[in-house]
């Protein structure tokens, strides 16, 4: 029988600190982004790894780090991963220069991504199942309202420049954040064995984290190398790459010896075609907030923390978006909500066009109706589409499906600076900042329709199981 955790609701709440920490560390970085180009002189590519890189970190490493949780036991990867992310974001803030800052950042990525998958797993230790649905409800709107509500709390901390700290007060909060996630963790956190011994893939790691990188590297070194021959074949490289780590695990899975990934997820089309749409979503949000960071702070001339209080109507709005998702009008009409959000956000980002498109002065009341309605819109699809997602896969695949939804959440991430990013500079080249971050704007616009489409393959509700696939008689419902 399921041992039942009285301080379950507390433990929730240290995974909720850790999944925050990272994605406001995701996108509290995009304030500060112009100053560390100041302080450090770093080019506009150094900002694409500064903010891009960690995400990509992340990517890579999150399935190996859900897979060594199951192996050595997630309490114990969990505090590792705080304690070294806690050292490693110290370490930005005291970064001398680019190159190390860079190195710091990468490692901040690899240690999160040792963190972060341990979550899921605990949480299904220890809630019993008619409440563990109620625990991953709320992570929807909580870490979409941390990776918005970020930018705002950058801009604070870079203009309160404390003893002269500037831009490394990012870096130097995560310190009592992250102390306090361990001193939670260390007294909360059960204490399990695995139920079985386990190895890790190492191969499957390895191509994993090449197929990313040949992906990755290319999108953001190719604009200031001019587009070289290998950029293109790197590209090309990594569908290989996947390819032939899809057959691998494939392989492995057969052989029943624990591949990285569980192949039977990708059976169930609602998992599926929520990951594609969970890709196309955070890509667009990522790369947005880069380049609108530096658009209103270098184009506009506004302060971090006006850039910051910029994204306040995003934030509220999509406050407003997850809540009425997430309570009301997702569980009464299921994928519609969703594709409705899109449009939602399309509409918002075509009104921030109108003011922005032509040049001129563009203040921050001119952009609160475009960023309300984009923020509400966000809300409107980031509440339900976990909960979709995670509902069409088995209780036997959802450690290998959350791992694969988290580090495909980060990978987009990266993908949105690096192909956003590089729009955006590379038009800095020939156009002004107005038309930059117009086309950029255009960019994204173009990957909402694009989502809109994809969420049309989702199940008609997100609490129906997949009807494509049918669940093993033993497994427990999948009605997240």
């Amino acid at each position: 029988m399921k041992t039942t955790y009285e301080r379950r609701w507390l433990i929730l709440a240290v995974i909720l600190a850790a999944e925050c920490m990272d994605l406001l560390d995701s996108t509290i970085v995009n304030v500060a982004a112009p100053k560390i180009h100041h302080d450090l002189h770093t080019s506009s590519t150094g900002l694409q790894w500064i903010v891009g890189g960690y995400a990509l970190a992340i990517s890579v490493g999150l399935m190996t780090g859900g897979r060594l949780g199951d192996i050595f036991g997630r309490r114990q990867m969990f505090l590792v991963g705080a304690a070294g992310f806690t050292i490693s974001s110290v370490l930005c803030g005291l970064a001398p220069n680019t190159g190390s800052l860079i190195t710091f950042r990468l490692l901040q990525g690899v240690l999160g991504a040792l963190m972060l998958p341990q979550g899921f797993g605990v949480l299904r230790e220890v809630f019993p199942p008619d409440e563990v649905t109620q625990a991953f409800a709320i992570f929807g709107p909580v870490i979409g309202s941390a990776a918005v509500f970020g930018p705002v709390i950058g801009g604070g901390l870079v203009d309160l420049n404390l003893a002269g700290s500037g831009w490394r007060l990012v870096f130097f909060v995560n310190a009592p954040l992250g102390i306090a996630a361990i001193i939670g963790a260390w007294r909360l956190l059960p204490k399990t064995k695995p139920a079985k011994q386990e190895r890790l893939d190492l191969l499957g790691a390895f191509l994993s984290t090449a197929a990313s990188l040949c992906l990755v590297y290319p999108l953001i070194e190719g604009r200031e190398l001019g587009w070289p021959a290998w950029t293109y074949l790197m590209m090309a490289g990594s569908v290989v790459l996947y390819a032939v780590f899809g057959l691998q695990q494939r392989a492995r899975s057969r052989a029943n010896a624990d591949p990285l990934l569980v192949p039977s997820m990708f059976g169930h089309r609602g998992y599926t075609a929520g990951l594609l749409v969970l890709l196309v979503f955070f890509s667009g949000m990522g790369g947005l907030l880069l380049t609108a960071s530096v658009f209103f702070q270098l184009g506009e001339g506004f302060s971090p923390v006006h850039a910051g209080l910029c994204f306040m109507p995003m934030s509220a709005g999509m406050a407003v978006g997850a809540g009425l998702s997430g309570a009301i009008l997702g569980p009464k009409f299921g994928r519609l909500v969703i594709q409705a959000g899109g449009v939602v956000t399309i509409v918002g980002w075509l009104l921030v066009i109108g003011q922005v498109h032509g040049g001129g002065t563009v203040g921050g009341i001119d952009l609160i109706p475009g960023l309300a309605l984009a923020g509400l819109g966000m809300g409107l699809v980031v509440a339900p589409l976990f909960d979709v997602v995670l509902a069409s896969v088995t209780d036997a695949e959802t450690g290998s499906a959350s791992g694969l939804l988290n580090a495909s959440q980060q990978l987009a991430g990266a993908i949105g600076v690096a192909v956003l990013g590089t729009i955006f500079f590379s038009a800095l080249g020939h156009v002004d900042f107005h038309a930059a971050f117009d086309r950029t704007l255009w960019v994204e616009i173009g990957s909402l329709v694009v989502m809109v489409m994809l969420s049309g393959l989702l199940p008609r509700y997100a609490r129906e199981p997949a009807a494509d696939v049918a669940a093993p008689a033993t497994a427990e419902p999948a009605s997240v």
